[in-house]
């Protein structure tokens, strides 16, 4: 019978502590041309081309240079427009207002053809269209932010500003009812309370149409073909 001893111990475990780091910055830009695969790039080449092409295509005209400024400028304008009659063809339901953020337009857009670059440049986000139900509190307290941040894009409602303070919101021409209903069509980004607009966390319905906002403004330069939107005073915070 042969006998194979066990050894038992307490293992022991060293404690590491880091005392120092460092760190580089490695710029990704034309400097790092020098060591792209020449292989890999011949073999993208067709590729990119193709994608070159497909966004260049003219799909509408701006007969005026879409600009984007506070309190309210026709860029946004345009967008929260599109982004409301978007909704009222899909939601089964009323929608009272659209609300879009001064911060996502990233572009504007020069007088002449407007491409489907010019549309991923815009919007660059994968952001969805939603409809939220919210109270006319929470309207309210959502155009004072807008007052106090300085003018956001709506369509719908109109909001004034005296003296910085809010004085007026106004839905199809008629004051909003604090304990009243309303739908609000909006991206997924903002129903969370982006860029001060905390009061869209309250809703209490939220309808999710998994269309993605840029393909709405996609459907909308085509449709239109020519792009025109103008400062109306929506955003009066003067």
């Amino acid at each position: 019978m042969c006998f194979v001893p066990l050894f038992l111990g307490t293992a022991c475990h060293r404690q590491v502590q880091v005392v120092s780091a460092t760190t580089e910055a490695i710029p990704v830009d034309a400097s790092s041309d020098a060591i792209q695969d020449s292989s890999y790039t011949a073999y993208l080449a067709p590729t990119k081309a193709a994608l070159e092409a497909e966004m260049n295509v003219r799909i509408g005209y701006a007969p005026e240079r879409m600009w984007v400024g506070e309190p309210e400028c026709p860029m946004l304008n345009w967008a929260t427009e599109t982004l409301w009659e978007a909704a009222k063809r899909v939601y089964p339901g009323r929608v009272d207002i659209a609300i879009a953020n001064m911060g996502g337009m990233r572009c504007a857009w020069d007088a002449g053809p407007v491409t489907k670059r010019s549309v991923f440049e815009l919007m660059p986000f994968d952001n969805e269209l939603v409809v939220l139900t919210l109270k006319g509190e929470d309207i309210l307290a959502l155009c004072e932010s807008f007052v106090r941040y300085g003018g956001q894009g709506v369509a719908g409602m109109r909001v004034t500003a005296v003296d910085g303070k809010l004085a007026e919101v106004t839905l199809a021409g008629k004051a909003v009812d604090p304990q009243a209903s309303y739908t609000v069509a909006t991206s997924d980004y903002l129903s969370g309370g982006a860029d001060h607009m905390d009061a869209l966390t309250h809703f209490t319905e939220c309808w999710k149409s998994d269309l993605l906002i840029r393909d709405l403004y996609l459907q909308a330069v085509q449709e239109q073909d020519t792009i025109r939107a103008v400062v109306d005073g929506r955003m009066n915070l003067l």
